[in-house]
């Protein structure tokens, strides 16, 4: 069985303080910096990644940047009801769905349809937060150096001193 994300677009840049510092930029870069998180986070998963964003076309546009496929619906047509078509199709061909929104009428539809509804918070949480596997290596790496008697705030990463710059003086 397959796992479909479905993310409100607009509705996750309005709501994130980081987005938002983008849209005083250009809500173009926005949209941008949501869709490489998006990118960067889903990039090693099988999921289907969707965002979907209000678009003023005449038809409905569909592209895609790496694995993400990027909607701008149709003049006339929500972002809500293309989600709300989307997770339909979806639990008709069998898949799961996690959609991402705070806009309770999409919520609604998608939770209707047996869909998991998730806040844009627990998103952006999700994309700022470390791989499972960094945080995994993290933690045991300092419980080794606990164990044997290593300073934990010891750092293997850090630069080392420079050596000193003590010349002898040639003759």
């Amino acid at each position: 069985m397959g796992h479909d994300i479905l993310v409100d677009g607009y509705n996750v840049i309005r709501r994130n303080t980081a987005f938002r510092a983008a849209v005083t930029k250009n809500i173009g870069v926005a949209r941008d910096l949501l869709v490489t998180q998006l990118v960067n986070r889903y990039k090693h998963t099988p999921h289907q990644v969707v965002v979907v964003f209000d678009g003023d076309g005449a038809s409905e546009q569909v592209c895609y940047d790496r694995r993400v496929r990027i909607i701008y619906s149709r003049h006339g047509e929500t972002a809500d009801s293309v989600i709300a078509r989307l997770s339909a199709e979806a639990r008709t061909l069998g898949r799961e769905v996690e959609m991402y929104s705070d806009d309770g009428e999409v919520r609604q539809a998608v939770a209707s349809q047996g869909g998991a509804v998730r806040s844009t918070e627990q998103l952006t949480a999700q994309l700022n937060a470390a791989p499972r596997d960094v945080a995994r290596r993290s933690r045991h790496r300092q419980a080794m150096r606990l164990r044997y008697g290593l300073d934990p705030n010891y750092d293997p990463d850090a630069e080392p001193d420079p050596p000193s710059r003590h010349h002898k003086k040639r003759k």
